[in-house]
């Protein structure tokens, strides 16, 4: 199974899918968030700087990110393929990704992008906000959280276009016929 990494902004559904794609193809699952806020919730000293960026809206250096993913990648199963959620999100991160695969002998794989409009990524992170209790989730963090993505991460798709493995999904409303279509993709591409 190919690596595959999975692109998004805020909200749009990359743990979710991402969940899904682990159960039905057995693959590794590498969520910078989750490591993240394990971190945080240890109170180790990666935690107490990652939670200065985060509070605030902010992206995590790369060398850091790097260092941390390179560490959760090395313990995943050889050959079982992982999807990486929520990195890279900026051009140096994906080159930074690339180099640390190649130095694995591995490849990125397939990057699937999911299309989400603006107001539906915000009601479905206040909800989340209010279920999960995540104070990372309030409408002014989430707006600076959106500018961020435009300005650093969303011209990464472009750069995964070049690299040929842009693979785009858009939101027609429901998660069952997004997840028919996502599937079908990864097994046509694998």
């Amino acid at each position: 199974m190919k690596n595959i990494i999975i692109f998004g902004a805020p909200g749009s559904g990359k743990g979710t899918y991402s969940d899904e794609i682990v159960k039905r193809y057995n693959m590794g699952h590498i969520s910078t968030g989750d490591v993240l806020r394990g971190e945080i919730k240890n109170g180790t000293e990666l935690g107490k700087v990652a939670k200065g960026y985060i509070d605030q809206g902010q992206l995590i250096p790369d060398d850091l990110m790097i260092d941390i993913l390179a560490k959760v990648y090395d313990e995943n199963e050889p050959g079982r393929g992982v999807i990486f959620d929520g990195f890279p999100r900026t051009i140096a991160q994906a080159e930074a990704l690339k180099k640390m695969l190649a130095e694995r002998g591995h490849e990125m794989g397939i990057m699937i992008e999911l299309v989400v409009d603006e107001e539906t990524l915000m009601t479905r992170l206040l909800r989340r906000a209010e279920i999960e209790g995540r104070a990372d989730d309030n409408e002014e963090t989430i707006k600076k959280r959106f500018e961020v993505y435009h300005q650093k991460t969303e011209p990464l798709a472009q750069w995964f276009e070049k690299e040929g493995i842009r693979h785009t999904f858009t939101w027609k409303g429901s998660k069952e016929q997004m997840l028919d279509e996502i599937f079908a993709g990864i097994e046509q591409l694998n």
